[in-house]
């Protein structure tokens, strides 16, 4: 299956597009699944000096409100282009703690989404703590994903064997995202742990031994700067290693 679970568009402050523009050009690029996911906190502030005004001034009454707006939103592009391709409502998580509007706002529903991705678990500031499977418990999605995090990395500075920590990722439905993005957003640099991990064999049976699914994600932000290409490679190479994608059954 060629899959792409990583994208944004103009619900989010650093994207561009129009939600249908980045679909259609999934379409022509042949992406078989392709998951929407906005920053829930570009979509909850609405606003770019709401999300940096202090954290005590901001009221967050009407957050989910607008995150049931843009499900409602992606949930009718994904009936309109059904026959084309599939389409998966997601959202993702900004966990940095020196930004404080940036988090999920505690009490805010977000399980009506297919899934979540957590990103920047493995900074120093992450609300987190670095503890991936007490933050997750609290999304409630029935799917949550790790984006562009070096999992093995992370794992070892806490001290935590990689096994049986990617076989409680396993059992917990969470995911470990491969990050493929290659666009000017992101200056035309590669992630380290993903060109380590398809060249690291060690990792790689580690991962498959645990039984996590592994993703890929383009992380695009602009539709010109799409490489639809690079995601098929990569979704062929992790086939190629026996290794199990979501959402692929």
């Amino acid at each position: 299956m060629i899959q792409d679970l990583h994208s944004h568009t103009y619900y989010s402050f650093c994207g561009k597009d129009n939600p249908e523009e980045i679909v259609q050009a999934a379409i022509r690029g042949g992406i078989e699944l392709f998951g929407i996911t906005d920053h829930a906190h570009g979509v909850g502030h609405g606003r770019k000096a709401v999300y940096k005004a202090a954290a005590d001034g901001v009221s967050f009454r009407d957050y989910e409100r607008a995150l049931i707006r843009y499900f409602d939103h992606m949930d009718l592009i994904r009936q309109k282009y059904k026959d084309q391709i599939s389409i998966l409502r997601g959202i993702e998580l900004n966990t940095q703690g020196n930004y404080p509007n940036a988090a999920l706002p505690e009490g805010v529903d977000i399980s009506f989404f297919d899934y979540c991705l957590i990103e920047n678990l493995d900074y120093p500031e992450s609300i987190t703590g670095g503890d991936l499977f007490s933050f997750a418990k609290r999304c409630e999605c029935p799917v949550k994903g790790v984006a562009h995090t070096d999992l093995f990395a992370h794992i070892l500075a806490r001290g935590e064997d990689p096994l049986a920590y990617f076989k409680r990722m396993a059992e917990e439905n969470i995911f470990w995202e491969m990050n493929v993005t290659y666009d000017s957003i992101h200056k035309y640099r590669e992630h380290p742990y993903v060109l380590e991990f398809f060249r690291n064999e060690a990792q790689q049976e580690i991962v498959r031994k645990s039984g996590v699914k592994v993703s890929i994600g383009f992380d695009g932000h602009r539709v010109e700067d799409y490489h639809p290409d690079r995601v098929a490679y990569f979704c062929h190479e992790l086939e190629a290693l026996g290794i199990p994608m979501p959402f692929a059954e």
